[in-house]
């Protein structure tokens, strides 16, 4: 369903991915985790094309979008919470929300969408500004989903969040590719929510992916030791 092949990326002449391969099936969710500065993010904005890829391709669906703008990525499948949520603090929940649904040229927000997040659906007139920061992180989630994506990209969603709901994110984003069958690539540093939510996991050093593991054949010992400061 998704597939990044050899995709390199720089920032002037100081590349920072250095030929990236990844490939996500449908209902996959597969972990990208590393330290900070390892190029994580920078390939997560490369995939939706806030970041400008210098070489290779990212395929949804065998389209090659790679060369498309982030709007038109949107329109064809993929979609992006990034770090720090970045929701309209103005706006209310329900307005958040539909700006998600105008890639598909709808403004109504399906009951699906209240059904995962039954949070929102109370607070939908309450100004996103005013939510919790685990609140703020289902408001972006959902916002994506209504974009009605094939492929949805996290970047950081634990950051700022509290422990106790940390567990409730996993739970969610396993439900949603339950639901959807959608295919989700997360970029993390907490390992134990990785370990709780990823079926596949793939270790980023120095802008290349060094280290593999499916979630039955973990090795967190091997992981932990790349995460070390």
């Amino acid at each position: 369903m998704f597939e990044v092949r050899n995709l390199t990326a720089a920032y002037g002449q100081s590349e920072v991915l250095h030929g990236i391969d990844l490939s996500v099936g449908d209902g996959e969710i597969v972990a990208l985790v590393g330290r900070n500065g390892m190029g994580k993010s920078t390939l997560m904005k490369s995939m939706i094309g806030v970041m400008p890829s210098r070489s290779g391709q990212i395929v949804i669906d065998g389209l090659d979008v790679t060369a498309m703008p982030s709007h038109k990525r949107v329109a064809n499948g993929l979609a992006y919470v990034p770090q720090g949520r970045q929701i309209f603090g103005t706006m209310t929940v329900k307005e958040n929300i539909e700006t998600g649904r105008v890639v598909t040229g709808r403004s109504d927000i399906p009951n699906e969408i209240y059904d995962l997040f039954p949070v929102l659906k109370d607070f939908e007139r309450r100004r996103g500004g005013n939510l919790s920061g685990g609140q703020q992180q289902q408001l972006a989630i959902a916002r994506a989903l209504a974009s009605e994506p094939k492929v949805l990209l996290l970047d950081e969603p634990t950051e700022g969040i509290q422990p106790s709901v940390i567990k409730d994110i996993a739970r969610l984003l396993r439900d949603i590719r339950d639901i959807r069958n959608l295919c989700i690539v997360v970029c993390e540093q907490l390992l134990s929510f990785v370990l709780d939510v990823a079926d596949r996991i793939l270790v980023m050093e120095n802008g290349r992916i060094v280290h593999a593991d499916t979630r039955q054949n973990v090795n967190e010992a091997a992981i932990s030791r790349f995460l070390a400061v």
